[in-house]
């Protein structure tokens, strides 16, 4: 969350002329309704079972760039489809650029309680383990330009 996958699978779509997909986006487009209401109604775990079946169905498509919701990796069979059908980035980020990103946002559910940073806290905490496990390349974007992040990406990928 923050890490900036949106901004720059947009710019690597563009720059490899690739389709984008934003899983939550797209969730949001099949459901007409925001990814907040979705949570209010459903909870998480209807969540995730739409965003499983999001991921799977996008992720079946050739010559993509798909960003996903940083918590899609708690669903062991959505780890499985991205490890299996694609090449898999971990977009690092610390907390307090996380903290800076995301102070104003509105739109991210879990972050509506009294302590964004202690939910980051637990986030990272559960989700960074599975980060490193499944990911092919890690690069951190902190401080640094969607340019400059998406440039990392791309000498990764010539060079693998």
């Amino acid at each position: 969350m923050g890490a900036g996958k949106t901004s720059v699978g947009r710019y690597l779509g563009k720059q490899l002329s690739k389709d984008f997909y934003d899983s939550d986006e797209e969730i949001e487009k099949k459901m007409g309704v925001s990814l907040t209401w979705i949570f209010d109604l459903e909870g998480m775990a209807g969540f995730r079972q739409r965003e499983l079946n999001v991921i799977d169905e996008l992720s079946s498509l050739s010559n993509i760039i798909l960003s996903t919701g940083g918590g899609c990796v708690e669903t062991p069979e959505v780890c499985d489809i991205l490890r299996q059908r694609g090449t898999v980035i971990y977009m690092e980020v610390s907390l307090e650029t996380q903290l800076e990103r995301l102070k104003r946002d509105k739109k991210r559910p879990l972050l509506q309680g009294d302590n964004p940073q202690e939910v980051l806290i637990k986030l990272w905490e559960n989700r960074e383990p599975i980060y490193e496990k499944i990911a092919d390349f890690t690069v951190t974007t902190d401080n640094r330009s969607v340019r400059d992040v998406s440039n990392d990406i791309l000498n990764w990928l010539n060079d693998s």
